[in-house]
């Protein structure tokens, strides 16, 4: 789960670094959104993936838990994306939000289900 709170973070930090102001509208207002939220949003995501991992591992038999894991998770990548696609300001804010959101998926739908296996 550090994996994905370090890839988010150095996402962020390559951001603001570069002069992108990273920001999202929320209830109409238009909010910075810092290296906290980034942190807490992906290591929620990553205790997430992992309840539902660990969840799968004691249920289900057919089909195997970590590709429906891994199916579930693409998923919800996907989905997650419609927010940055609503609420950026900008095209480069826009291009950074959907960084956040992808970047720990990166990290955690590969290694989380080889994490789990030892």
């Amino acid at each position: 789960m550090g994996g994905a709170v370090a890839a988010s973070l150095a996402v962020w930090a390559v951001a603001v670094a570069a002069g992108v102001e990273v920001e999202a509208v929320q209830g109409g207002a238009v909010r910075p959104v810092g290296p906290a939220a980034v942190a807490v949003a992906s290591l929620a995501a990553g205790l997430a993936g992992w309840a539902l991992l660990a969840l799968l591992e004691r249920t289900v038999r057919r089909p195997a838990p970590h590709r429906l894991w891994t199916a579930v998770a693409v998923a919800f990548l996907v989905l997650s994306l419609v927010g940055p696609l609503t609420s950026g300001t900008g095209a480069a804010g826009t291009a950074v939000l959907l960084l956040l959101h992808t970047a720990p998926a990166a990290v955690l739908i590969p290694l989380l289900p080889r994490a789990a296996c030892r």
